[in-house]
Formats: C-alpha cells, sequence, structure tokens
C-alpha cells in the first residue's frame, strides 16, 4: 500500500560534494525537510548539519552510525550519495532494517550510478522491491532544465510532424573528480566511462523515447566502446595526482582511463534504428565542467552546450584572489573572459529532479527514473568496456555481462 505524506523527512547518508549539491537544490523543492545524515567524517556531518540550518531546510540530526540513521523515526526517505563501493552495503543495511520492522523508511534515492557492475546494480533492485520501497535513480541530466524543455519542443512540434527523431550525442567532460575514490577503478567501479557517461548515454536514451512510453519501449541491441589515458598516467600529471590524493592513486601503476567514447545502437518498437553517441572525458582543459547534448531527427535538430551561457565575466590579471568554483563546475582559472552559470543546481537537473523525487515519495508514485533504470544504465556501461577490452562490438542479449568486471576495477 502507497505511503502518503504531506512533508517529506530526507536522510542523507554522504556528506560530500554530491551531498551538498543535492542540499542546495533542494532549497526550490517544496514539502521537504532535510532531518539526518549519516556518514564516515563527524566533520563534514557537522558541517552538512550546519548547512541544513543555515539554507533553512529543517533541522539536520548527525549520526554516527548509519543503523541509528536507519532507525530514526523522523527519516521517511534516504539519499544514498556515499561512493560506489558503499552503496550496495548501504541498501542491505536498509533492505535488513525494514524487514526486521526496526525502520519506518518507505523510499529511497540512489545517486549515479546505481552500482559498479550489472551483478550488484541487480542486487539492489532485488533489495529495493523485496524491502517493498519506493525507488528512485538520481541521474540529474534527465531532468535538466534544457533538456526538459528541449525534448517537449521537438517531440510536440517537429516529431509529430516529420518522424521521430534518431541519433543523440551526449558528451560530459571536465578536468578531473574532486575526491580520490573517483581515481582508484576498484573503488569507483572503473574511470571516467563509468563516472561520466552513465550521465550521457541516459540522457540521450531519454531524449530519443517518446514521451509517455515506456523505458523499456527502446531496446539495446549493440555497443561498441574505446577507453583511453590520454594525460593523467603521463609522469608530470601521475606525481600530481599522488601529491593531491596520497600513494592510493598511482597513475604511474595502477591508472583508469581518463577518455571514453561509445556507440550504442538502439530499436524502438516501430523497428527503427537509432543510435546514441557519447564522449567522457577528465582530461578537458576549460571553463568548467562542459556538457554538450544534440538530438538529430528527419527535418531539425537541437543542441545546448552547458558553457554557452548567457552571463559572462571578464577579469584581467590585476583581479587576484584564491582558487575556486564560483562561477561554474570544475572551475580551471581565475582571470580572463569566463562563463557563469546563474543556477548550476537547476541548469544541471538537481531542482527538478529533486522536486520530482520528493513529490513521487511523498504521493506513493513511480518515479520516471527507478532503480530498474539505473540497473538498464550499468548493464550498457559494463558492454562498452567489455567492447574496449575484446576490441569489438558487443550484442545485446550477452550473458556474460552478469558478472563482467572492467580491466581497471579487477584487483
Amino acid at each position: 500500500m502507497a505511503v502518503k505524506r504531506d512533508r517529506l523527512r530526507v536522510g542523507f547518508v554522504g556528506s560530500g560534494f554530491i551531498a551538498h549539491f543535492h542540499l542546495k537544490s533542494m532549497v526550490g523543492v517544496r514539502n521537504v525537510d532535510v532531518t539526518g545524515v549519516y556518514s564516515r567524517s563527524a566533520e563534514k556531518r557537522r558541517r552538512f548539519s550546519d548547512a541544513v540550518t543555515e539554507l533553512g531546510m529543517g533541522t539536520c540530526r548527525t549520526h554516527d552510525t548509519l543503523e541509528s540513521l536507519l532507525a530514526a523515526d523522523d527519516v521517511d526517505a534516504i539519499w544514498i550519495l556515499s561512493p560506489n563501493d558503499t552503496r550496495l552495503g548501504v541498501m542491505r543495511a536498509l533492505h535488513a532494517a525494514v524487514k526486521a520492522g526496526g525502520s519506518k523508511i518507505f523510499a529511497v534515492a540512489c545517486e549515479k550510478p546505481l552500482a559498479r557492475t550489472v551483478a550488484e546494480a541487480r542486487e539492489m533492485v532485488r533489495l529495493v522491491e523485496d524491502a517493498g520501497l519506493n525507488h528512485g535513480y538520481l541521474e540529474n541530466q534527465v531532468f535538466a532544465t534544457p533538456v526538459l524543455r528541449g525534448k517537449e519542443i521537438v517531440w510536440r512540434r517537429a516529431a509529430s510532424t516529420t518522424g521521430r527523431p534518431y541519433l543523440a550525442r551526449a558528451a560530459e567532460e571536465h578536468s578531473g573528480p574532486h575526491e580520490p575514490w573517483f581515481w582508484q577503478g576498484d573503488r569507483q567501479g572503473g574511470g571516467v566511462l563509468s563516472d561520466m557517461m552513465c550521465h550521457s548515454v541516459e540522457v540521450a536514451r531519454h531524449l530519443l523515447t517518446e514521451p509517455g512510453a515506456k523505458r523499456g519501449s527502446l531496446k539495446v541491441k549493440a555497443v561498441n566502446g574505446t577507453v583511453a589515458n590520454l594525460k593523467w598516467t603521463r609522469p608530470h600529471y601521475a606525481e600530481q595526482l599522488k601529491k593531491r590524493f596520497g600513494a592510493g592513486v598511482d597513475y604511474r601503476n595502477r591508472p583508469a582511463e581518463d577518455f571514453a567514447r561509445g556507440t550504442v545502437e538502439l530499436e524502438d518498437e516501430a523497428g527503427n534504428e537509432l543510435m546514441i553517441e557519447a564522449t567522457t572525458s577528465w582530461a578537458y582543459v576549460g571553463a568548467g565542467l562542459r556538457i554538450q547534448l544534440e538530438l538529430l531527427g528527419p527535418e531539425y535538430a537541437m543542441e545546448f552546450n552547458s558553457l554557452a551561457t548567457g552571463l559572462k565575466v571578464f577579469m584581467s590579471r590585476a583581479v587576484t584572489g584564491s582558487e575556486g568554483e564560483d562561477l561554474v563546475e570544475k572551475q580551471n582559472a581565475e582571470q580572463g573572459l569566463m562563463p557563469v552559470l546563474e543556477d548550476e543546481a537547476g541548469v544541471y537537473g538537481y531542482t527538478d529532479e529533486n522536486r520530482h523525487m520528493v513529490e513521487c515519495f511523498r504521493k506513493g508514485e513511480t518515479p520516471l527514473e527507478t532503480f530498474h533504470d539505473g540497473l538498464a544504465v550499468v548493464e550498457i556501461l559494463m558492454g562498452l568496456y567489455m567492447s574496449s577490452e575484446l576490441g569489438r562490438t558487443v550484442r545485446f542479449p550477452e550473458p556474460e555481462l552478469e558478472h563482467y568486471v572492467p580491466v581497471v576495477a579487477r584487483r
């Protein structure tokens, strides 16, 4: 039976960069309070709780164990925002607490990617459904404001008269992640392909899916992937990583890919052939994070570039100051002509994503993106990794993907 609430009380598992991004976006979401947080660092938990108070998002209690957060009587749903190698463990703990009657939580949302392998992702789905929880997959680019508006216009005005779109291109690039675990193949589950192409393939799949159609209306036929180490294995940059993150990030001997390219062949319900082209990189040095999206059809095209902003500022050499990311995420300079994203949380999709999840959980409805979509994404990613390892196209269904582990994630 669906649980309904006037307000949703959310607990965060994780208190790092992405947790703060989600928190800031929730200022634009109604009917929600952030009432709890658990992470391994007491100092980060305290800073997160203080940020909740400062933003007026409720009274957030800090929990020194995951079990304490799951048993709290003031938490209805949790957002899993901890590192990739912890997410299955969090889900197992939540499943056990709910099944034993020790938790009142009735919904869970998980940040991308859902898991590191197909087997892990399938177990996440099994656990959440066995526990009877409502569930959402946090893929922000599906809810990005240009994606929402662009898809609506294309399908309503162009596809309806000249035919469905057939090609989606998605690229995401920046200069590298914030935390050391992202760079560690075994903990993260791979390199940039796992970290960022999960965005690209899902936003492209979403753009190609007819509004109102079932999420599985597009069938994956085959994938072809390429990975490379372009920048961070060079001695100078490998040494930079070691100095920045410690000996645990050793790109001389244990690198993960910093470039990935993938093509995904799909088929719609009418048998039409569709294509996704995706490119991701940790080796892009520009103004900051760049997201490039395109959707092409018989008589139309849509495109978006996150750095082609309406607002720009120029600062001469005389303007000096500390490094920061106050203009755009992964900002690489403090001088010159620079784009500014006035509302990163909105443009990137976090605000509408969290609004959607909160309302679905609060009303007992199924979100647009669920753990099933997270599983579908991981299947594509593992297919791309396998393709790059074997040097050939991988055709679906591929039974070997179930327990496949990317080369850089093997211990």
